[in-house]
């Protein structure tokens, strides 16, 4: 996933760096490692919405490192009956790498890909590049144009 994701950014002319640390997934830590502010830090969580009893869907949910998840606001967003988040098995197939390693950009059908304003309001985030010894720091103008996420507020108090 890590070759792909640099093969999309270099051919969509996107401006990024890579930078190396230490392994870690958790995005406190890992932002320390890399030396960015946690706001600035992609937070990518796989969330499982159950519409009714027949239908699930499956959302890439991106939010700034130092922010919650509001759950509510996705299963609104879905006319959903349940919501949670994924196991670590589904979501790690659907975002093809290990947890702490998502990144936000989805590559499965399946996975929806929502993101919050608030990290799009940095011009630049940061992120694990599905390695836990490897993230990458892209322009967030870049970030939304190759990764045409969904815009809608999903941060919790």
């Amino acid at each position: 996933m890590y070759e792909r994701l640099l093969a999309d950014l270099d051919a969509g002319g996107a401006r990024y760096r890579i930078i190396e640390h230490p392994p870690e997934g958790r995005t406190d830590l890992v932002s320390a490692l890399r030396g960015n502010d946690v706001a600035h830090a992609a937070k990518c969580l796989v969330v499982m919405v159950k519409i009714g009893k027949k239908q699930t869907r499956y959302v890439l949910a991106v939010v700034p490192g130092d922010a919650r998840l509001d759950l509510q606001a996705i299963k609104d967003r879905h006319a959903g009956t349940y919501v949670s988040f994924a196991g670590k098995d589904k979501a790690e197939e659907l975002a093809g790498s290990e947890s702490g390693t998502v990144l936000p950009f989805s590559y499965h059908p399946e996975l929806e890909l929502i993101a919050d304003p608030a990290l799009l309001a940095v011009p630049e985030i940061f992120f694990n590049a599905a390695r836990l010894d490897r993230s990458l720091a892209l322009a967030t103008d870049d970030y939304i144009r190759l990764a045409k996420p969904h815009v809608v507020p999903i941060v919790g108090g």
